[in-house]
């Protein structure tokens, strides 16, 4: 089998990848909705792929993977591994987790990012107004995951939050020391979300990046009494393209809250300092970034021998990226909690992608299905009806 060529299509906000071969057989991944602009890039890595067996993924990531970068610039090529397993399996006629050392459990757990309902403010009854619809939310979550401090509009509408100059632009550019006024007002709003909760339901806090080493040990044992899942991405993470690993393990070893991060890493060598310092409790690489989902496989396989748990990201990764996240989850090993469970804008996807489950997410878990490669695929006849004037070639 040989690729032929190399597709990309925007759908929805969404930049779909599609390899095609000469046998017939189609493979797709996908990257985050807020990428369209990864198109071009997808396709800088044609001429590097065409030709290749699809079904020897690591020979041809060997081609390719050196020339990604930390988020956002790892997706195209997180994008294209996930499409060459779905094409791996197709070819196999198994599911790819079958691929990947098969199933460790038969339902994965999800945690909720991406079940979000409008903030009435951001003081501490805004916050425990907004997860108490979270908790009652149909999927049942176990775990609910919510923005504070530097990853929320804490820093422009909170008065006196930080003594830093802030911006309210988008990709988190605020970073400073918190006033004392600012800190007592975040640690306010976790014990009001955390009262709603009670012990029924796990609180995990998105918190930056942007935080300064004191404040961040600050916080993290002010709030060592509420057994917080974990606080991520303190001081960098998201779109930084750096880790700064000796930070973070200073903070991991004042506290007993476990710290987290990740998202935001390329390949598997970017987290080895936070592995040899034990820098961080939990480690959240997303599917679409870190290289793909063997990548995140190898990933938490280090981790684990380093006592370091496990609870991808994946937010925006839409139900290609879902598909993708449930058939490497259910093979990762026991250090694994959760994947952060990807809703899809505009509503209408959910109509152009066929054999998912319904309702997807049933208690916090979703049941691992047996369909070849990573097991959904596109309704055509419907997607055709979304794709673009320039896309529109993308299904031929």
């Amino acid at each position: 089998m040989k690729i032929t060529d190399l597709k990309c299509a925007v759908i929805g906000q969404h930049p779909v990848v599609r390899i095609v071969t000469d046998e017939g057989i189609s493979g797709y991944g996908q990257a985050e909705f807020p990428k369209p602009y990864l198109k071009p890039h997808v396709l800088f890595y044609k001429p590097y792929v065409v030709g290749e067996d699809p079904t020897d993924v690591e020979r041809v990531m060997l081609r390719i993977r050196r020339a990604g970068a930390f988020k956002p610039w790892g997706a195209a090529v997180s994008a294209i591994e996930m499409a060459l397993w779905d094409i791996a399996g197709k070819a196999a006629n198994l599911p790819v987790y079958k691929l990947l050392g098969g199933k460790v459990r038969d339902r994965v757990r999800v945690y909720n990012g991406g079940v979000r309902f409008d903030m009435a403010d951001y003081s501490p009854q805004g916050y425990a107004e907004n997860m108490a619809k979270m908790k009652a939310a149909p999927e049942g979550f176990s775990i609910i995951k919510q923005g504070i401090g530097f990853h929320s509009a804490m820093p422009t509408v909170v008065p006196d939050f930080t003594y830093a100059e802030t911006r309210a632009t988008s990709l988190y550019p605020n970073r400073g020391l918190l006033t004392e006024r600012g800190l007592k007002h975040v640690i306010a709003c976790v014990q009001a979300m955390k009262d709603v909760l009670g012990d029924e339901v796990g609180l995990a806090l998105d918190c930056g990046p942007g935080w300064t080493v004191p404040d961040a040990i600050r916080f993290a044992r002010a709030v060592e009494g509420l057994n917080l899942t974990w606080l991520e991405d303190l001081i960098t993470g998201d779109y930084t393209p750096y880790v700064l690993a000796e930070l973070y393990s200073e903070v991991t070893h004042s506290t007993t809250t476990p710290i987290h991060t990740g998202e935001q890493i390329y390949l598997r060598q970017n987290f080895k300092a936070l592995f040899d310092k034990q820098a961080v409790r939990v480690v959240g690489p997303d599917p679409a970034d870190v290289g793909g989902i063997a990548e995140l496989k190898w990933v938490a396989e280090y981790a684990d021998l380093h006592g370091i748990l496990m609870a991808p990201h994946g937010i925006g990764d839409g139900l290609i990226g879902l598909a993708a996240l449930v058939q490497v989850c259910a093979t990762l090993p026991h250090n694994y909690i959760a994947f952060e469970y990807p809703t899809t804008r505009p509503e209408w996807w959910y109509d152009i992608v066929d054999w998912l489950p319904d309702p997807i997410v049933k208690n916090s878990m979703i049941d691992v299905w047996d369909r070849p490669g990573l097991g959904v695929g596109f309704n055509v006849t419907a997607a055709r009806r979304r794709l673009s004037d320039d896309d529109l070639g993308f299904f031929d």
